[in-house]
C-alpha cells in the first residue's frame, strides 16, 4: 500500500479537486452533446421501430425536454471514463501496486460493457417490445397515439438500465480482487442472485412474460460468467496476498537480523 497517510482535510481537498475535474469534463461533454443530440434524435426517430409509429407532441415543451434528456445522457456517457478514472485515482493510494494496475485496466471494459448492454437492449429487446405492444393494440382494435416524449422515455428506460446491469462481471472481478467476495460465495448464493436478477428483469421490462424471459436469461448467463471471472480474479488475489506476506516477512528479517 501507499505509505503516505492523508488527514481527513487532505482527503476532502483531494476529493474536491477530482470533482472539479469531473465537472469541467462534464461541461465540455454537454457542449459537445449539443452538436450530437439532434443527429442522434433523428436516427432514433426514423429507425425501423419508430417508423411503425406515428409520434406526436402533446406538450409544447416536449421537443425541448427530449433534446435536453439526450444531451444529458450523452454527456454522462462521454464523461464516464473520466469519472471512473478519478474514482480510481482517489482510492488507488489505498491499494497495492498490482491492484492499482489491475483496477486501472477495468475502465475501458466498463465502458465497453455498458455500450454492449445498451446495444443488446436496443437491437434485441426494444424491437420485440415495440412489436408486442403494436400487435396487442391491433388485437384489441385500439389505435395508438404515442407521444414522442413518452417514446424516448420508454427507450431510455429499456436501454440504460440494461447497460448498467451488463457491468456485473467487472463489478464482481473488482470486488474479488479486493478480497470482498469470493467465487465460493457467489456459487453459494446463486439461487438468491437469480431471484434478484428476475426482479431486476421485471423492473426493466414491465410488460409480458416473454420480455421477462428475454431479459432474465442473458442476466443469469452474465452471473455465471461473473463466477468464472471471479475464480480467475480470486487466484490472482491469493497470489498477490501471498507475495505481500512474503515481502513483509523479508522486510521484517531485514529489520531484525537476529531473527534469521
Amino acid at each position: 500500500m501507499n505509505n503516505t497517510e492523508l488527514t481527513i482535510v487532505e482527503h476532502i481537498e483531494e476529493l474536491r479537486k477530482r470533482l472539479i475535474i469531473v465537472a469541467v469534463f462534464f461541461v465540455i461533454a454537454v457542449i459537445s452533446s449539443f452538436f450530437l443530440a439532434e443527429p442522434l434524435i433523428h436516427f432514433l426517430q426514423y429507425s425501423s421501430e419508430a417508423k411503425q409509429l406515428q409520434l406526436h407532441s402533446f406538450k409544447i415543451t416536449d421537443p425541448v425536454n427530449i433534446y435536453f434528456q439526450v444531451i444529458f445522457v450523452l454527456a454522462i456517457v462521454m464523461t464516464s471514463p473520466v469519472i471512473l478514472y478519478q474514482f480510481w485515482a482517489f482510492i488507488s493510494p489505498g491499494l497495492y501496486a498490482k491492484e492499482r494496475r489491475a483496477t486501472l485496466r477495468y475502465i475501458p471494459y466498463i465502458v465497453l460493457l455498458f455500450v454492449g448492454g445498451v446495444m443488446f437492449s436496443y437491437e434485441v429487446l426494444f424491437p420485440y417490445m415495440i412489436k408486442f405492444m403494436a400487435d396487442m393494440s391491433a388485437q384489441l382494435d385500439v389505435e395508438q397515439t404515442i407521444g414522442i416524449n413518452e417514446y424516448f422515455q420508454f427507450l431510455l428506460q429499456i436501454t440504460l438500465p440494461f447497460g448498467i446491469v451488463f457491468e456485473l462481471p467487472i463489478v464482481v472481478l473488482f470486488l474479488t480482487r479486493l478480497g470482498i467476495i469470493t467465487p465460493q460465495m457467489l456459487s453459494k448464493v446463486r439461487k438468491y442472485a437469480y431471484f434478484i436478477l428476475l426482479v431486476i428483469s421485471d423492473i426493466i421490462t414491465p410488460t409480458d412474460v416473454m420480455s421477462l424471459f428475454i431479459v432474465s436469461i442473458p442476466l443469469c448467463f452474465l452471473y455465471e460468467i461473473s463466477i468464472i471471472i471471479s475464480r480467475i480474479g480470486y487466484r490472482k488475489y491469493l497470489k498477490a496476498e501471498q507475495n505481500h506476506q512474503m515481502e513483509l516477512a523479508a522486510s521484517s528479517i531485514e529489520k531484525n537480523p537476529s531473527t534469521k
